[in-house]
């Protein structure tokens, strides 16, 4: 029989029950995919994640399923996780923890006061896309830019981003993840939503991914490399945004909710 600490975790906000929810699992010893996927698939959250120790201090391994699959990045599990760490023992306040992902090598300093993860910036590129060329569910798209298995669709303004209804068997037909809509912000820089019904995720609450790609998109049209940014879901988030060269620090709060044990019978 192996017990697993997991916790609950909102990421993107220092208030219970907003932000982006995440499973997170401190494994002292290793389980295998199917075993994660199993947990992850229990825990019905948009992701969870599986931190485990590495025999270098300060070096850990990251892995992130949605409750169908493995993915290659996500940032609302990273902060999650490093939060967790951080009330567990597990880091320090102020130190800088390295995560090995399938996105390569992740740094985030760990801080209650908010962390910061250097994540790697995605490029965009604009093109129209092949379905939704003018509009997208009744909504005039300003311009729309392709990145790795998703799009994004910049909207007029704030309350197209937050008025917006998707049909998510369109989105699932017409792309391979997902889509990001956005917008200028009334009191943001920039106003986003992710619709993920390929990954299993409806909406997602807060996207850590998306802004990576969210900051190349804005940086292109408007130079700057700063952004304040809101996710506009029921939930809610709120991230700031730095773009250094090839990379994206992204800073945001988090609160745990839950904390449990997950019991596996061999």
């Amino acid at each position: 029989m192996l017990q697993i600490p997991i916790a609950v975790v909102d990421a993107f906000t220092s208030k219970p029950f907003s932000g982006n929810p995440a499973g997170v699992c401190l494994l002292e010893q290793a389980l295998s995919k199917e075993q994660m996927q199993a947990i992850a698939m229990e825990m019905n959250l948009s992701e969870t994640a599986f931190v485990e120790r590495t025999q270098e201090h300060g070096n850990f391994s990251l892995r992130w399923f949605t409750p169908t699959l493995e993915i290659d990045l996500c940032g609302h599990a990273t902060l999650a996780s490093s939060h967790w760490m951080l009330q567990s023992g597990w880091s320090k306040e102020g130190e800088t923890v390295r995560f090995q992902t399938r996105s390569g090598e992740l740094r985030v300093k760990c801080s209650a006061e908010g962390s910061i993860m250097d994540f790697p910036l995605l490029p965009t590129y604009t093109d129209t896309h092949p379905f939704f060329s003018a509009d997208l569910f009744g909504k005039k798209i300003i311009q729309a830019a392709q990145l790795k298995k998703n799009w994004i669709f910049e909207l007029e303004n704030e309350q197209a981003v937050r008025e917006l209804v998707p049909d998510l068997a369109l989105i699932a037909a017409h792309s391979e993840e997902g889509f990001i809509i956005t917008a200028k912000g009334d009191s943001y820089d920039i106003v986003s939503r992710f619709f993920g019904p390929n990954v299993g995720v409806p909406e997602d609450p807060v996207t850590g991914f998306a802004h990576c790609a969210l900051m190349d998109y804005w940086n292109q049209k408007t130079g700057k490399t700063q952004l304040r940014a809101y996710q506009a879901s029921k939930r809610g988030g709120e991230l700031f945004l730095e773009k250094h060269d090839d990379r994206v620090f992204i800073q945001g709060k988090a609160v745990q909710v839950l904390t449990g044990q997950i019991t596996i019978f061999s």
